[in-house]
């Protein structure tokens, strides 16, 4: 037995007995041990499931942009229900999409990588020359989300000129005086010069 350790509870060891626990002294240092996970290798069956993966997150980026123009042209037909519908099926879709990050982040942790691997840095994780199928890919989603962003942008824009419409068009209503400088949309609360 090492004079460094001591059975565990200072109880002595019976002849016969299996060997005690041991601890180590007060004083003496602790043993250190890391564990380390082992990156799988860039097999064609991993890039193959992070490719699916990005056109997965690249699909549900099209259905949210395409969620957007319906909700654009409920807003534009005074459609509440479709309206109401799309803020549904956006949440949805941003449910699903969770799920689809979270799939790639387990990924890229099977990788050996971080739950952060951005498309850009895709090219760098595989030395500079990703499979064609996984550039393709994240090309792909990096375009779909640049659209999303551009349909965000002008239903932002118009829902709050439909909200600003809607204000006016109450305070005309209740007397309150129309703002001679609106143009007439022709009874709609959307201006579709947009």
């Amino acid at each position: 037995m090492h004079s460094d350790f001591v059975p565990r509870a200072g109880i002595p060891a019976r002849a016969g007995a299996p060997a005690p626990s041991l601890t180590p002294l007060a004083g003496a240092p602790a043993p250190v041990r890391t564990l380390r996970a082992t990156p799988v290798a860039h097999t064609t069956g991993s890039a193959t499931a992070l490719a699916d993966a990005l056109r997965d997150e690249t699909r549900l980026l099209e259905s949210l942009a395409a969620i957007m123009r319906a909700q654009r042209d409920a807003v534009g037909t005074d459609d509440i229900d479709a309206v109401d519908q799309s803020v549904f099926a956006t949440h949805r879709v941003l449910v699903n999409l969770n799920e689809a990050r979270r799939r790639r982040r387990q990924l890229n942790h099977l990788l050996g990588e971080g739950d952060d691997l951005s498309v850009p840095a895709l090219e760098e994780f595989f030395g500079g020359t990703p499979p064609a199928d996984v550039r393709v890919a994240a090309d792909a989603l990096a375009d779909a989300g640049r659209a999303l962003q551009r349909e965000v942008e002008i239903n932002r824009r118009v829902l709050r000129q439909a909200i600003e419409r809607g204000d006016r068009h109450v305070r005309t209503l209740a007397g309150a005086g129309a703002d001679a400088s609106m143009p007439r949309t022709g009874g709609s609360l959307l201006d579709r010069r947009i």
